[in-house]
């Protein structure tokens, strides 16, 4: 295990969920000392019924939760602006999170959102995530707005919009929205949602720096 992710873990069973609801109290003396990671713990996280529309107050709550524990890369020896988190659309109860690893596993398809995909599959043992929403720091590029339409995901919900990421580095500038109109699988988008809490992540000072870095080895 690397050290950047015993720093900040890139995925959380549904069993560690339940856990961190019955021992939310103690679970916060695990974070102490780092003013992100209180915030996000901060949050309540308990299994709630969400209406069939949009919950504008439990997006916002989750938003600023996963841009609180993304921002906890910020720290480790690789800072990344991107979080995504998967959640059971009727009961709030997380199933999967996990951060950009493109450095770290040399692969260029290790996005927040196609990694936190392929582990909820994993642990789901299907490639179907009917019945559950994704959060994102970042509206999603079009490489991982196809996986959650291909995995039958009901909503999408991002921070930051893919014009903010941009302005750091080169993007793929196709709005989820317009994904969605030229399929033919159904998936709600909405955003952006704790728009400053994300974009912050894109301004902080070391992640600038390594901004400069992805910038100067791409062609």
């Amino acid at each position: 295990m690397r050290h950047s992710e015993i720093a900040i873990p890139s995925v959380a069973s549904r069993r560690h969920f339940l856990r961190t609801v019955s021992l939310a109290a103690a679970s916060t003396s695990m974070l102490r000392g780092a003013q992100a990671a209180q915030a996000a713990a901060a949050v309540p996280l308990a299994p709630k019924v969400l209406a069939s529309s949009a919950d504008g107050e439990f997006d916002a709550a989750r938003m600023r939760a996963l841009a609180a524990w993304t921002g906890q890369t910020l720290q480790t020896p690789h800072p990344v602006p991107f979080g995504a988190e998967i959640v059971h659309t009727a009961t709030g109860e997380r199933l999967m999170r996990a951060t950009n690893a493109v450095g770290e596993e040399h692969d260029p398809s290790a996005h927040a959102e196609v990694r936190t995909i392929r582990l909820a599959c994993a642990e789901l043992k299907s490639p179907s995530l009917r019945g559950y929403t994704l959060y994102t720091t970042c509206e999603p590029c079009p490489m991982c707005m196809a996986c959650a339409l291909w995995a039958r995901m009901d909503r999408v919900v991002y921070g930051a919009t893919i014009a903010d990421a941009a302005r750091f580095g080169h993007q793929i500038q196709i709005p989820a929205t317009e994904l969605v109109k030229r399929s033919d699988m159904t998936c709600i988008v909405d955003g952006p949602i704790e728009r400053d809490a994300c974009f912050a992540l894109f301004t902080d000072p070391n992640m600038q720096k390594t901004f400069k870095l992805w910038n100067s080895e791409k062609p």
